[in-house]
């Protein structure tokens, strides 16, 4: 069994669906609001949970009523919580989220808690890292704290993985203790400022990343190595909210991975989780369970 270590942010999403954005200044009707568990890792803890890892999760939430809800939900997945600090004074990190009929959406984070993670949050975890396989971390948290998850990682061998959302300018130094980069193109764009993506993905390669996994959504994912490029077509579907749909890719990653798979076969499964995450409104309730993750590849790529 795969044992992974997620460290990042905790929201409220608080989701509504409308038949299109509004533009500046206008007000549309919407309908019901739903209330979802989100924030990126906790989204990712609860992916790689789905599918059949134990997982560690480090993070923070304020001392409210979403905060303890939000934590409630974590450990009825079975996820450590251990690394979980509530604090006083701040909010729970919240995400505004609006879904428009072709499944797409437009968010607004208030971090909250999440902000106040720190390096010794990660340290006095430090325990969990002996015994894991990977690491799995995105940009809702501050920097420091996630290099210094990436270099407890590095100091126990741990494979590391890094979802580059939202956007953070990120030097060089940290991008060494990186082995696979997840951004969708956007942020494979933000984080290269090139546009062409096999040079972008391969500038990437150049200041210390090793692996470089593109996801582009329909098209599945593209794998970018130093001498090695490859696209996984992913499985066709009818989005309802593609919400969630990065973090059960990111996931199913980390467990294909830690589970010995093929770099081309972890792929081919991540899509499907990505893909099955965006046929149900919401974060974390959209996230796929194992025997739905492994019937939908072998539909797709064994058919």
């Amino acid at each position: 069994m795969a044992n992974i270590i997620v460290a990042g942010s905790v929201n409220m999403d608080l989701v509504i669906r409308t038949p299109r954005l509004p533009r500046l200044g206008e007000t549309i009707l919407g309908e019901n609001l739903a209330m979802v568990g989100g924030g990126k890792g906790a989204n990712q803890a609860v992916a790689c949970a789905r599918l059949g890892a134990e997982v560690s999760f480090i993070g923070r939430v304020g001392q409210d009523e979403f905060g303890n809800t939000l934590l409630k939900n974590l450990k009825n997945e079975g996820i450590d919580c251990e690394g979980v600090t509530v604090s006083e004074d701040i909010n729970t990190g919240m995400a505004l989220i609006t879904v428009v009929k072709e499944g797409d959406n437009s968010i607004v984070v208030s971090p909250g808690a999440n902000m106040l993670l720190s390096p010794r949050d990660i340290t006095s975890q430090e325990d969990k890292f002996i015994n894991s396989q990977a690491s799995l971390f995105q940009l809702e948290v501050p920097l420091k704290t996630l290099e210094e998850g990436l270099r407890l990682s590095k100091k126990y061998g741990l494979l590391t993985i890094l979802d580059p959302a939202p956007f953070t300018e990120i030097p060089d130094s940290f991008l060494k203790l990186i082995d696979i980069l997840v951004p969708n193109s956007i942020e494979l764009r933000q984080m290269s400022g090139l546009d062409d993506m096999e040079r972008a993905a391969l500038s990437l390669i150049q200041r210390g990343v090793k692996t470089v996994v593109v996801t582009a959504g329909a098209d599945g994912a593209i794998l970018f190595e130093s001498s090695y490029i490859s696209r996984v077509q992913g499985p066709a579907i009818s989005p309802v909210d593609t919400t969630g749909a990065g973090d059960a890719f990111a996931g199913a990653m980390a467990v294909a991975l830690s589970e010995g798979k093929s770099t081309q076969e972890t792929i081919g499964f991540a899509n499907c989780a990505g893909a099955l995450a965006c046929t149900i409104l919401g974060a974390q309730t959209s996230l796929p369970f194992r025997e739905d993750v492994e019937k939908l590849y072998r539909q797709t790529y064994r058919s």
